[in-house]
């Protein structure tokens, strides 16, 4: 298997350090990511909701059937960019940031228009193109994680990207939570409102990550495609061989579940449980704003305590103040202090999944003898499309539940609902992810520092 490895892959100037610009601009590919994705999860169901008039359990079915719909695609993406050759001197993997940001953006315009039809109209419209959505998304973000993995093996600077990213990506939640509303709200007719201001954002995430394409450079090159047929059988295959891999997948769906129902609920706790809707802006501006001092912390924490140690204190600390918050009368100067710390706290094993997910493409190629970047990072990214959908089932189905209607002051029993969804799911979910990567996450810093050792050694 050494000698096979060997002619396979190359990796170059493994031994140099990645620059300071270079991590920023990777860093800049989630910050342009995020004026795309962010706008989905934080705005599309109460843009289903309040402006094309569908009903909110309907809604939540949209993001349920499609986000599936996009788990079960990225498997098969990912391997089709597997498959593929090296373009010159762009690499694998690059090339789709610079077309596939673009068609992204389009997509992003379209699901927030609402044509003037039935509500079978509207629904069959809304499907047809999240689901476009979530595959043009699939074709962008899969290959600009698996970016990260093929720039460097250094476990130090890997660490470092990871930092930038997350910071990229808080940076671009920040800007669209605390952004976007004040300028929707200066439009007459949300119908016009939603897709100007959508088109604005996405626009401006395409030239970030044109800054990503420009900078980045892929060093850990793969000579020649997997021996391997594509196969749904191959794909399994990657998926069951790597038991880090299956543990970071299951504790994202809980993660990521609990992320993104927090950005999806924020909205409608401020405007029914505080009463007024242009509080998210102010309240974003310090809970986002704060979170940034986890992920400043992150290279430090690591060092440290390792990257599964950092990750389960990151979870503690949202978790805590998760539970608090619910507990406690609602008051919007201590619901964002707690707020804040629980960003801070999940901002951090956020961060260092982007590292997991590289040190999961190294073991994997160690234990297969084969490396599948897009692949193996494809399946990862099969949990945040599953955790994505939950949420997205969730907050539908559960607003639905409390008896949540639209534009109108809203029963005890709906803010309570409210309060529950963005709070103590988040703490629920929090701590069932921290339990697992506590007791299943077996592969160590010390372990994967020998396995990169071995790989260099065969190459």
């Amino acid at each position: 298997m050494s000698a096979e490895l060997a002619k396979k892959v190359v990796p170059m100037e493994t031994e140099k350090r990645l620059s300071l610009k270079e991590k920023v601009s990777y860093g800049f590919g989630d910050f342009g990511n995020g004026f795309m994705f962010d706008l989905g999860q934080i705005y599309l169901l109460k843009f289903f909701t309040d402006v094309a008039g569908i009903p909110a359990a309907f809604a939540g079915t949209i993001f349920l059937v499609s986000k599936l719909f996009a788990a079960i695609t990225d498997p098969i993406v990912g391997s089709s960019i597997d498959y593929r050759k090296n373009i010159g001197s762009r690499g694998k993997f690059r090339p789709y940031l610079l077309i596939g940001s673009m068609v992204l953006a389009l997509l992003t315009i379209l699901i927030f228009l609402s044509p003037d039809l039935s509500t079978t109209g509207k629904l069959v419209y809304a499907y047809a193109t999240y689901m476009l959505w979530g595959l043009g998304y699939s074709f962008v973000n899969i290959p600009y994680g698996s970016l990260g993995a093929a720039m460097t093996q250094n476990a130090d600077d890997r660490t470092s990207i990871s930092t930038f990213r997350q910071i990229g990506s808080l940076g671009a939640l920040f800007i669209t939570s605390v952004a976007v509303m004040p300028i929707l709200v200066k439009f007459d007719n949300p119908k016009v409102g939603y897709p100007v201001v959508m088109g604005l954002f996405a626009a401006i995430g395409v030239i970030w990550f044109y800054v990503c394409y420009r900078n980045c450079k892929e060093r850990v090159v793969v000579k020649e495609a997997p021996r391997e047929k594509l196969t749904f059988k191959s794909v399994i295959k990657t998926f069951v061989q790597n038991k880090p891999l299956l543990t970071l997948v299951l504790m994202t769906i809980f993660s990521i579940s609990a992320y993104n129902i927090k950005s999806a609920m924020l909205v409608y706790f401020a405007q029914y449980n505080l009463g007024n809707v242009e509080l998210m802006a102010y309240m974003n501006f310090i809970i986002i704003g704060s979170s940034f001092l986890g992920v400043v912390f992150l290279p430090k924490l690591v060092k440290i305590f390792g990257k599964k140690q950092t990750a389960m204190i990151g979870f503690g600390i949202s978790v805590a103040a998760d539970l608090i918050n619910f507990l406690i009368p609602s008051n919007v100067y201590i619901f964002t202090i707690l707020a804040s710390i629980a960003f801070i706290g999940i901002s951090i094993p956020n961060g260092i999944t982007w590292a997991l997910v590289s040190d999961i493409i190294d073991y994997g190629e160690w234990k297969s003898g084969e490396r599948k970047e897009a692949t193996t990072y494809s399946l990862f990214n099969f949990s945040r499309k599953l955790a994505q959908s939950l949420s997205g089932f969730l907050s539908g189905i559960g607003l639905g539940l409390v008896g949540y209607v639209p534009n109108v002051a809203q029963t005890a029993g709906a803010l309570i609902g409210i309060k529950a969804l963005l709070l103590l799911y988040p703490a629920l979910a929090l701590t069932l992810a921290m339990i697992i990567i506590g007791f299943m996450y077996k592969l160590t810093d010390k372990q994967h520092a020998v396995i990169v050792r071995e790989l260099h050694q065969r190459s």
